[in-house]
C-alpha cells in the first residue's frame, strides 16, 4: 500500500533520516521514524519497510562505535532481546497492536516519572541481571512488534549514567543485533515483497547520511544535554503512544 507520490517520497526521506540519526547515536529522533511514515501507510507495512533502512544504517553506528560500548550491558540485554523477540513472532497474531503501544507509552511515562522523582545525586544503578532480562525482553518484543524498543530499554539503561558515547554505543549495538535477528520472522510474517525492498534500497544512502550527522552530532552535544534532550524525547513520544492506542 505504498504510492510513488511526492509526499510518500518526502515523509519516507524524513523518516529515514531520523532511523539513521538514531543509529548515529541520536536515540531521541530514532522513535519517530515509523509513526512519521504511518502517516502516508499502514503501520505494520511501515515497520517492515523500515527495518532494511535500520539494518543498512546499523553498519555506519558499528563502525562508529566499536570501541565505545558496555560489554556487561549487551551480555545481559541480547540474550533477553532476542528471547523477547521470539515471543513476539511467537504472538504477532494475536497480540493487538493498540495494547503494545499503551505498554510502551506506559513504560516510557514511568521512566520519566522516576526521574522527576529521583534526587538529583542519585548514585547510579548497576547493570543487575534481574532488571536487564526484564527490560531486555520487553525491549525485544516491542521492538518486533513496531520498533518501538527504545523506551524500555532507555528506562533500564538512563539510570546507570553511563558516559554518552559508551550510552549511545551500546543502544547502536544492541539494536543493530535485534534487527538481523527480526530479519526471519518478518520474512516469515509475509512483511517483505520487491516493492518495499527496492523503495528501502533508494532510502538506504539518506538513512547513512543521517548516520553520519548523528554520530557527529552525539560527539558534539554536552553530555547534561544530551541525557536531558534524551529524556523529553521519550515523555513526547510515549505520551503520543498512550494517546494513540487510547483514542485512535
Amino acid at each position: 500500500m505504498m504510492d510513488d507520490s511526492l509526499l510518500f517520497f518526502l515523509i519516507a526521506g524524513i523518516a529515514a533520516f531520523l532511523v539513521g540519526a538514531s543509529k548515529g547515536g541520536l536515540p531521541m529522533v530514532g522513535v519517530l521514524g515509523v509513526p512519521l511514515l504511518a502517516l502516508v501507510m499502514p503501520p505494520v507495512a511501515a515497520a517492515a519497510l523500515l527495518l532494511p533502512v535500520y539494518i543498512v544504517s546499523d553498519w555506519v553506528g558499528l563502525w562508529a562505535y566499536r570501541r565505545e560500548y558496555s560489554g556487561r550491558n549487551l551480555a545481559i540485554l541480547l540474550p533477553a532481546m532476542i528471547f523477547g523477540v521470539a515471543v513476539g513472532w511467537a504472538t504477532a497474531k494475536i497480540t493487538p497492536e493498540w495494547m503494545v503501544t499503551l505498554l510502551v507509552g506506559v513504560v516510557g511515562l514511568y521512566y520519566c516519572a522516576t526521574v522527576v522523582l529521583r534526587k538529583a545525586d542519585a548514585p547510579p544503578r548497576p547493570a543487575d541481571i534481574p532488571r536487564g532480562v526484564f527490560w531486555g525482553a520487553l525491549t525485544g518484543f516491542t521492538s518486533f512488534v513496531s520498533h518501538t524498543g527504545g523506551p524500555p530499554f532507555q528506562t533500564y539503561v538512563l539510570p546507570q549514567k553511563l558516559p554518552k558515547m559508551v550510552f549511545a554505543g551500546t543502544s547502536t549495538i544492541a539494536f543493530a543485533v535485534i534487527n538481523v535477528v527480526k530479519l526471519l520472522p518478518y520474512w516469515a510474517l509475509g512483511q517483505f515483497n520487491p516493492g518495499n525492498l527496492e523503495v528501502a534500497a533508494m532510502l538506504s544512502p539518506v538513512a547513512i547520511l543521517g548516520a553520519v550527522v548523528g554520530y557527529k552530532g552525539t560527539r558534539l552535544l554536552p553530555e547534561t544535554l544530551f541525557y536531558r534532550l534524551v529524556e523529553v524525547a521519550l515523555f513526547v513520544v510515549s505520551l503520543k503512544l498512550v494517546y494513540d492506542a487510547l483514542f485512535k
